[in-house]
């Protein structure tokens, strides 16, 4: 049974993408109508009493389609009520130009905007106009990249996996992947027409116990060619294994596949997950694997928001590292960083402090560690570079807002994160490089014209696709577009995710 998935949707939330919750954050620039229209339009809007007679005898238009297409449908597991967005962010766009604008998206872009990322793929909204079925597709691709194998899932069942068989391809390949292939083999099969190739109908046929037509449907495609074979090869094994014993093992295929990926496995050699996709890296963390297997699963997974932080601190915890380097000394240091604060101890916690937020930055997990600890960090009274560090991991946090008020000496030597933690940049503050690029952003920079008329034509899901590949620029080194990137989250009402864009901007990457 696959893992829930609700922990990436709380980690979505707390993160500080529901759009719905910057009422509690200085007020956005007014330039979407849904802004600040969006709660008041059902109270205001009358209720029209329908006529009792037709006003006309003209017969309306009908539209006729066969009933074998697959009509346009709402795809998400995040609701407006969750993610804050209007349920109409794709209506107004095609959804092919939306699929190409979701494979496009950055790779690896900071927290904040990978947060953003995960809430647009997974929110419940109208379709768009027109190819909706390759812009579903496209967001399930987009999570499988991120690692999200159990939201791609869950996705992918709200479309026509039974009807379509590029819909019922992915379906089998992710299914293979989470080790969950039931569901997915017995619509392959009541379904063969759809059936995305030989070597899935001699896997599923064998699982369901049809041994005999397994062997048939191989030797068949194998002598037709319509089975590659290497593919054969692996097939014939998990057909028969006892036929290999003592016969050296098969060559790892070069390129990722999920079906060898699950023969592999069911053959006694598994392939390491280490050197394909993130999305095989779900795999190892099943209890069968080894700790250290799942820790640089988990790692992995974390890294780009695909696994929940808790769920990362619980495998760190779980027991002592049998060795050193590497993972090994990040679950050491860890460990002696929480049994410090744990005490409660300031003295500890100043000494293993350290040595846990560099063993968390070779990692690239800061966002995550100062998630799990900033707080309680803030609760105890330290002093010099362990205060230092905490003011910091509590700038990236969720409780960014609280830094200055916990931390106001800090937070006067550091004028520039303390305002963006505000949103309020005070007259006269100025800076150079990246920080100036930062001030002028929350200063009076303008947005993106383009991007924001765009938004402002009812195409606001279009509009924060483009957003986020502007700010991702801005944050890998470009200071102009940084600001533009900055100053146009915000003109769209994303202050949240603008303001911690900016604080990992400067914390991260730059000389915050």
């Amino acid at each position: 049974m696959r893992s829930s998935f609700g922990p990436l949707l709380a980690a979505l939330v707390s993160a500080g993408t529901v759009l719905a919750a910057q009422e509690q954050a200085t007020a956005p620039l007014s330039v979407i109508e849904w802004l600040d229209t969006q709660d008041a339009v059902q109270a205001t809007q009358p209720v029209q009493p329908e006529p009792s007679i037709a006003s006309s005898s003209i017969v309306p238009r009908v539209t006729v389609k066969p009933l074998g297409d697959v009509a346009a449908q709402r795809v998400g597991l995040a609701p407006s009520a969750v993610t804050g967005l209007p349920e109409t962010i794709w209506s107004a766009s095609n959804g092919s130009s939306l699929a190409e604008a979701v494979k496009d998206l950055p790779d690896a872009p900071l927290p904040a905007l990978q947060a953003l990322i995960t809430t647009l793929l997974l929110a419940e909204a109208n379709p768009p106009n027109g190819d909706a079925s390759a812009f579903d597709l496209a967001r399930v691709d987009a999570l499988v990249r991120l690692g999200a194998l159990d939201p791609a899932l869950a996705l992918l069942e709200q479309t026509a996996v039974n009807r379509d068989s590029a819909h019922l391809r992915r379906y089998l390949d992710l299914s293979l992947i989470a080790g969950t292939e039931g569901g997915a083999c017995t619509l392959a099969m009541q379904n063969p027409i759809l059936s995305p190739a030989k070597a899935y109908e001699v896997f599923c046929a064998a699982r369901a116990g049809d041994w005999d037509n397994a062997v048939l449907v191989l030797g068949t495609s194998r002598a037709l060619g319509l089975i590659e074979p290497a593919m054969a090869d692996a097939l014939e094994r998990f057909l028969d294994p006892e036929l290999f014993e003592g016969e050296p093992p098969l060559p790892v295929p070069t390129a990722p596949d999920p079906l060898a990926f699950r023969l592999f496995e069911a053959i006694g050699t598994p392939i390491p997950t280490r050197g394909w996709p993130v999305a095989y890296a779900n795999a190892d963390l099943s209890p069968n694997a080894g700790w250290k297997a799942q820790l640089e699963a988990a790692e992995r997974l974390a890294q780009r928001g695909a696994l929940g932080d808790n769920r990362l601190l619980g495998l760190y915890t779980q027991r002592r590292p049998a060795a050193s380097g590497g993972v090994w000394d990040r679950a050491a240091a860890v460990q002696r960083f929480e049994t410090a604060l744990t005490t409660g101890s300031p003295a500890a916690v100043s000494k293993t402090l350290p040595g846990a937020w560099r063993a968390m930055g070779d990692a690239g997990l800061q966002t995550v560690f100062a998630g799990l600890f900033a707080d309680k960090l803030s609760e105890l009274v330290l002093s010099g570079a362990a205060a230092d560090r905490a003011f910091e991991m509590l700038l990236l946090s969720p409780a960014y807002e609280t830094a200055a008020t916990q931390f106001p000496a800090r937070a006067m030597r550091r004028p520039v994160l303390s305002a963006i933690a505000a949103g309020v940049v005070p007259p006269g503050l100025s800076a150079d490089g990246i920080e100036g690029a930062v001030i002028a952003a929350f200063s009076d920079a303008t947005p993106d014209a383009q991007i924001v008329q765009l938004a402002q034509s009812d195409a606001l899901g279009d509009a924060l696709l483009q957003n986020i590949a502007l700010a991702h620029e801005g944050s890998s080194g470009d200071v102009a577009q940084l600001t533009t990137g900055l100053a146009t989250l915000r003109a769209l009402g994303l202050e949240d995710v603008a303001r911690r864009t900016a604080l990992q901007v400067l914390l991260l990457k730059g000389t915050g």
